[in-house]
């Protein structure tokens, strides 16, 4: 019996043996770890932020009536460019007849007031021929008779104004004649013909006929978190990219940067305005939405590395890359960086174009007979 254990308890520390070689013999045969290595190159390096916004006119004009009535014609449409002084509508003017009524009576009481002041002052006029009456008495008739031509004036013009809306002595002070104020293109026509409009007064804004705009002249209006506001400042550049034109960059300058924020679902957002350059060739739609690029800092074809290939000293934090001086062999050298945006960084100093910079992350290569080899 204790024979059979002593050959048991060999077996096993034969097969733990065994086991032992040939682990150590497939261990022995994994290949050592391999890095790649990655080049420094020649980048354009941008350090910027975001803003969303939309793009409209910087002048935009809303056409209104001085005088209230019915659009009789309309002389535009959207989309029409426009000099100062074009005809834009023409108004009818609808009558109260209340007050149609009641300027037909004074000018009615005028004429017969004038028909009897006229009597007395060609009477007077006689006897002042004649010597009869002193001039004082003549001129006092004839101030009473101008006064009653003035009154009968004054009710035709009334009523004028009240049938037509105007008359010839107020010149463009009242006018159904709906004419341009800026040139440019309408954008609008928000009335139809046989709308009513209303004039504007200091109780109404009015009613607007026609809204007219230079789109050759447009601005990026946008919006900027209170943690980006203080990166930013007037003068920077901008690169405007809007959804509806593909492919297309606009250069725009930051014109304003509004002092005071505004709470926006629980963020502060500060307003920001920027001009756009413009070419003839490239129409830009009034409305349109668009993100603004603000250049904040630009490296010009600088030598640039990829900011996952730094490294750094964990007690002074300087940074540091892993160059190849032979095959899989590696020395440190520290660097000094410069700009980043986030993907790339400039190299300033400590390493050259066409250095191989370790790649810390391994990678697998399989070879032959071991599929397993990193």
């Amino acid at each position: 019996m204790k024979k059979v254990i002593t050959i048991i308890v060999l077996l096993l520390i034969v097969v733990l043996f065994g086991g032992s070689l040939f682990y150590l013999y497939q261990k022995n045969q994994e290949s050592p770890e391999v890095y790649k290595t990655d080049e420094p190159t020649t980048e354009t390096i941008v350090k910027k932020t975001m803003a969303t916004g939309t793009l409209i006119p910087r002048e935009e004009v809303e056409v209104k009536p001085n005088i209230s009535g019915v659009v009789d014609k309309l002389f535009v449409k959207p989309g029409d460019n426009v000099e100062i002084g074009d005809m834009i509508a023409q108004l009818k003017v609808v009558p109260n007849i209340t007050n149609l009524n009641s300027a037909k009576n004074q000018v009615r009481q005028s004429n017969i007031n004038l028909s009897n002041e006229k009597k007395v002052f060609n009477r007077q006029k006689e006897l002042y021929e004649k010597g009869v009456i002193s001039e004082n008495d003549f001129d006092l008739a004839k101030n009473v008779y101008d006064n009653a031509l003035q009154t009968l004036k004054a009710a035709e013009e009334n009523l004028e104004i009240i049938e037509t809306g105007t008359t010839q002595d107020a010149g463009n002070a009242a006018t159904t004649e709906i004419k341009a104020r800026i040139s440019g293109m309408i954008l609008d026509v928000p009335v139809e013909i046989g709308n009513q409009v209303i004039e504007a007064n200091n109780f109404n804004e009015g009613t607007t006929i026609a809204m007219i705009a230079k789109t050759d002249d447009m601005i990026f209006k946008g919006k900027v978190d209170e943690s980006e506001v203080g990166k930013i400042k007037e003068g920077l550049p901008l690169e405007i990219t809007v959804g509806a034109i593909e492919d297309k960059t606009f250069n725009a300058s930051l014109d304003y940067i509004s002092p005071k924020g505004t709470e926006e679902n629980g963020a502060v957002q500060f307003d920001i305005e920027g001009t756009l350059k413009l070419t003839d060739s490239i129409f830009i739609r009034a409305g349109l939405s668009a993100n603004a690029s603000i250049i904040l800092e630009r490296s010009q074809d600088v030598l640039a590395i990829s900011e996952s290939l730094v490294q750094f000293e964990k007690e002074t934090n300087d940074p540091y890359v892993e160059v190849e001086v032979g095959e899989q062999k590696f020395e440190k050298r520290m660097v000094e960086l410069g700009l980043s945006d986030g993907i790339n960084v400039e190299v300033k100093s400590g390493v050259n174009k066409g250095d191989k910079i370790k790649i810390w992350n391994r990678v697998e290569e399989p070879i032959a007979g071991n599929p397993r080899r990193r």
